[in-house]
């Protein structure tokens, strides 16, 4: 079984976003550093205008999307795999 759950590093140890259900202790893991949250649009072809018109193409899904009830969605995948 693989589970994913974000963190951060600091101060040398990785905290957990949440604490994990179903994982043993001592279980082995692997650590991936991701790039901070920023992304670099001119690398993808994407200036300012587009930037701006997709930021705001988009901005009427946020309230939705950032909704609780959207947390049902959270683990979709591994909830349907175990049904």
């Amino acid at each position: 079984m693989l589970t994913t759950v974000r963190g951060v590093y600091r101060n040398g140890k990785v905290e957990l976003e949440k604490p994990l259900r179903n994982v043993k202790d001592d279980s082995p893991v692997i650590v991936t550093f991701l790039e901070a949250d920023k992304i670099d649009l001119r690398k993808r072809g994407i200036d300012k205008l587009q930037a701006r018109m997709l930021r705001a193409q988009l901005s009427t899904f946020a309230e939705e999307w950032n909704s609780p009830e959207m947390n049902a969605y959270d683990h979709y995948d591994a909830d349907r795999a175990r049904s």
